[in-house]
């Protein structure tokens, strides 16, 4: 059985979550609460030196952190239904959206950093979550710019990894309130996938640690 280490808000564990529902693939979850930092907790740190979520542990030597990773490692090892084209230049195009998000949006906003510019910079709340929303804000105008007219997925007709990293944007620019008003291309895609099943239900609000809105 594969343990995906997880906490519910972690937009990169939702892509794998999302990817593991898609392939059929049997795994347990188990959860851990960044909020009060029990992802530095000596036992996790062994587990991933990062402390950071996603990590999936038992079917590798060494457990498999970063989402990218461990969804081309899924895609390889359950290629039913595949996540990447079949071409090298759709693979390339697929992996280039996915790094929208998982390379110049998320590593910004996640709650360490979030957590820095208060503590070094004394950010007040409204500030953390302008910044947050600004960098969501930047990864859609990325998208609306690579996405086609009248699609309903990233590249092709096909699910990708694009789309699961497109869903998981979305989930946080809803988060910080960012308006898809301007984003026509993102909207109709997004509305699409996540009306899908495995994405709708490995939605972050509706994991076992979620918690209700205050």
């Amino acid at each position: 059985m594969l343990i995906l280490h997880s906490y519910w808000l972690s937009l990169a564990t939702y892509r794998v979550r999302i990817a593991l529902r898609l392939k059929g693939v049997a795994f347990e979850e188990r959860t851990y609460d960044l909020s009060k930092g029990e992802q530095h907790a000596p036992g996790y740190r062994r587990l991933n030196p990062a402390g950071a979520v996603p990590a999936l542990e038992g079917a590798t030597p060494r457990p498999l952190t970063q989402s990218l990773a461990i969804l081309e490692w899924l895609d390889e090892t359950y290629p039913t239904p595949p996540l990447m084209p079949a071409d090298a230049a759709g693979r390339a195009r697929v992996r280039a959206l996915f790094l929208v998000t998982a390379a110049d949006t998320h590593p910004v906003v996640v709650p360490r950093v979030r957590k820095r510019l208060a503590e070094q910079f004394a950010a007040s709340d409204a500030d953390v979550k302008a910044w947050a929303a600004h960098w969501f804000r930047e990864g859609l105008v990325t998208y609306e710019a690579m996405l086609d007219d009248g699609a309903t997925r990233c590249h092709g007709d096909a699910l990708t990894i694009a789309d699961l990293a497109l869903a998981s944007h979305l989930i946080g620019a809803a988060r910080f309130d960012v308006d898809l008003a301007d984003f026509p291309r993102v909207r109709t895609v997004g509305e699409a996938l996540l009306a899908l099943p495995d994405v709708a239900a490995s939605h972050p609000r509706l994991q076992v640690d979620a918690v209700a809105p205050a």
